[in-house]
C-alpha cells in the first residue's frame, strides 16, 4: 500500500512538472517564458512584466504560480535599426497541492537582435540560463492507512517517511525570434501592422529530478512555437490583435489560440506628444480540449494590465467548481529610459 501510494504521488509531481510547466494563459504578456529571442524585442529600452495566477478556485487544493521578468535593451540606436543586445532576468515561484509541492527559478537571457535596416524586419536569438529549486513534503498528504474503521482520523500515523528531497538544478533554453513591425504612415499617427514568429527549445540539458535518493528521472525538453499578429481594422480606431502558442514536451501537448479586439482611445501622434498608442481590448481565448478564457487588457502611457478567467470545458471541470484566475501588469519605459542611446550634437562656437 505504502509503494502504492508514493508512486501515485510522484505521478502528480511529474505532471505537474511536465504538462504544467509555468501554465500562463496570458502568453502575450510572459515573452521571457515563450522565447528566449524575444528578450529585448518591443518598442522601448526597459520592459518590466508581473504575473499571477490562482489555478482551480474551486478545488480544496489549488495552485498559486507568480512570476516577475524585466529586460533591457543595450546599443539601440535612436531609430532601433542598429544591431543591439538584450539583456533579461526572470524569477518565477509555483507552489501547490497537498504536498506544497514547490518550484522556484531564477533565469538570465541574453539575445542578439539584427534590425534589417528600416524595412521593420528584425531578427533576433537568445540563450536562457538559470537555476532552479524543487522540494515537497508529505506532511500534508493523506493516506489509506488512516482509515480507522468508520472515517479518516488524521491523528492515526499514516506510516509513510518523508523521505522526498528539496534539490537544486541548472536550466538552460534557447530560441530564435522574428518579428515584421511594419504599417503605413500618416498626418495623425502610423498604422499599426505588427507580425510576429518564434521557436524555443527549453530544459535542453534534461535536469535531473532527484525527489529521491536513486532516482534518475530528467525533466523533459520543451518545445514552443509562437505566431501573432496585430493590425489596426482599416482607418478606424479598432484593431485585432492575434496570437497562437503550441507547447510539445515529453508526451504532453498544449496549443493556446485566440484574438483581441481593441479599440483606441489615444493616438501615438507627435502633436499630443504621446509615443504610443493606449486602447481597451477584449477578446476570448482557448486551450485545446481544455479551457475557454475571456481577456480584457487596458494599455495606457506604457502600462498595461490584464485580467483573464479560463473556464474548464474538460473532464476536469468535474472535480472542482471553479476556474483560474490570472493578472498581469506590465510597463515599458520608451522616453526616458535609462539605457537609451541618445544621439551627440556638436557645439559651435
Amino acid at each position: 500500500m505504502r509503494k502504492r501510494y508514493l508512486i501515485i504521488l510522484f505521478a502528480l509531481i511529474g505532471s505537474q512538472s511536465t504538462a504544467q510547466d509555468l501554465h500562463f494563459a496570458q502568453s502575450s504578456q510572459t515573452p521571457l517564458f515563450i522565447n528566449p529571442g524575444a528578450t529585448g524585442v518591443y518598442d522601448g529600452w526597459e520592459r518590466f512584466i508581473i504575473n499571477h495566477r490562482n489555478q482551480w478556485l474551486g478545488a480544496t487544493t489549488q495552485f498559486m504560480t507568480t512570476a516577475v521578468a524585466a529586460d533591457v535593451n543595450f546599443f539601440k540606436s535612436e531609430l532601433g535599426d542598429k544591431a543591439h543586445i538584450g539583456l533579461g532576468v526572470l524569477f518565477f515561484n509555483d507552489i501547490g497541492g497537498d504536498s506544497n509541492f514547490g518550484n522556484q527559478t531564477g533565469a538570465i537571457s541574453v539575445s542578439g537582435i539584427l534590425p534589417m535596416g528600416r524595412s521593420g524586419h528584425v531578427l533576433s536569438a537568445g540563450i536562457q540560463g538559470g537555476l532552479g529549486m524543487r522540494k515537497a513534503t508529505l506532511a500534508g498528504v493523506s493516506f489509506m492507512s488512516q482509515w480507522d474503521g468508520s472515517s479518516f482520523n488524521p491523528q492515526v500515523a499514516s506510516g509513510e517517511d518523508n523521505t522526498l528531497s528539496s534539490f537544486t538544478y541548472l536550466d538552460a533554453s534557447a530560441g530564435i525570434h522574428y518579428v515584421f513591425n511594419g504599417g503605413r504612415n500618416n498626418f495623425s499617427r502610423k498604422n499599426n501592422l505588427k507580425f510576429t514568429l518564434g521557436v524555443a527549445g527549453y530544459h535542453l540539458n534534461a535536469p535531473e529530478m532527484r525527489y529521491v535518493n536513486g532516482s534518475g528521472d530528467r525533466l523533459h525538453r520543451k518545445y514552443v512555437g509562437n505566431i501573432g499578429i496585430v493590425s489596426d481594422i482599416g482607418t478606424s480606431r479598432m484593431s485585432i490583435d492575434a496570437n497562437a502558442v503550441q507547447f510539445v514536451q515529453g508526451g504532453h501537448y498544449e496549443t493556446l489560440f485566440g484574438m483581441m479586439l481593441r479599440y483606441r482611445f489615444e493616438d501615438n501622434t507627435k502633436l499630443t506628444g504621446h509615443s504610443q498608442d493606449a486602447f481597451i481590448g477584449f477578446g476570448c481565448y482557448a486551450r485545446l480540449r481544455d479551457a475557454i478564457i475571456p481577456s480584457v487588457m487596458i494599455d495606457w502611457r506604457g502600462f498595461q494590465f490584464g485580467i483573464s478567467y479560463d473556464v474548464t470545458v474538460s473532464a476536469l471541470r468535474r472535480a472542482y467548481g471553479g476556474g483560474s484566475l490570472e493578472f498581469s501588469l506590465a510597463y515599458t519605459n520608451r522616453n526616458t529610459a535609462l539605457f537609451k542611446t541618445r544621439k551627440k550634437t556638436s557645439k559651435k562656437f
